[in-house]
């Protein structure tokens, strides 16, 4: 029974894994498409999401049948309840990809981002690129260090969503209506991603640890 348990468990590992390299792609084709003005690699985002709220529901299914069928306890339940949470951030680090996509596929074929703007959109999808990368890496190897990464990213994306944010209402800020929401649009949602790959390192750190105490640790 144990044996079956375990390799049940492993495939929720494996499954967690497999969204979050999805999300990693998801972000990675958005950030292009939204650079570079490219409708259809903003569309094939777009359309691939459905994929990620299949593995989420895969997982929670898994999740549910764990508790029902094996009544876990101690560091068990803890990673079944912490998978449960963390599949959720993923999903909405999709569904935020997704928002960059359609960003980009509303302002086809102009630019969503204003000139005056792309060094710090550029830079909000380098730190969004590296924290879906290092979820990745984090989820597959428990590694503190890469959880501490993950961090210092989000902290990058603050400092430039608040800069974006600043430069919108700078007097000489020259961008239209449509370019204003737009900018707004990203630096949230790019900023939003951050902070929930903030949400599964602190998960990870809590089943390594032990320690929730961290507020920052919610998802």
């Amino acid at each position: 029974m144990r044996t079956l348990f375990n390799a049940e468990m492993s495939e929720l590992a494996d499954d967690l894994i497999a969204m979050a390299r999805h999300v990693e792609g998801a972000i990675t084709d958005a950030s292009t498409a939204i650079l570079s003005s490219d409708v259809e690699l903003a569309q094939s985002v777009i359309a691939k999401d459905a994929k990620l709220d299949e593995l989420e529901s895969l997982v929670d299914e898994r999740c549910v049948l764990l508790i029902a069928q094996q009544q876990p306890v101690g560091l068990d339940l803890r990673t079944i309840i912490s998978s449960l949470r963390i599949s959720a951030s993923l999903e909405r680090m999709g569904d935020l990809a997704q928002h960059i996509a359609e960003a980009a596929r509303r302002a086809y074929p102009e630019s969503a981002i204003p000139d005056s703007h792309r060094e710090i959109v550029t830079g909000m999808a380098q730190a969004a690129k590296e924290a879906a990368a290092e979820t990745v890496r984090l989820l597959e190897t428990r590694d503190l260090n890469v959880a501490a990464a993950i961090v210092s990213d989000d902290d990058n994306l603050d400092q430039l969503h608040a800069r974006a944010y600043k430069a919108i209402v700078d007097g000489e800020y020259q961008g239209s209506p449509r370019e204003t929401l737009d900018l707004a649009l990203l630096a949230r949602y790019f900023e939003r991603f951050g902070d929930h790959a903030v949400g599964v390192s602190r998960r990870i750190v809590y089943l390594v640890t032990g320690d929730l105490s961290d507020t920052d640790a919610k998802i």
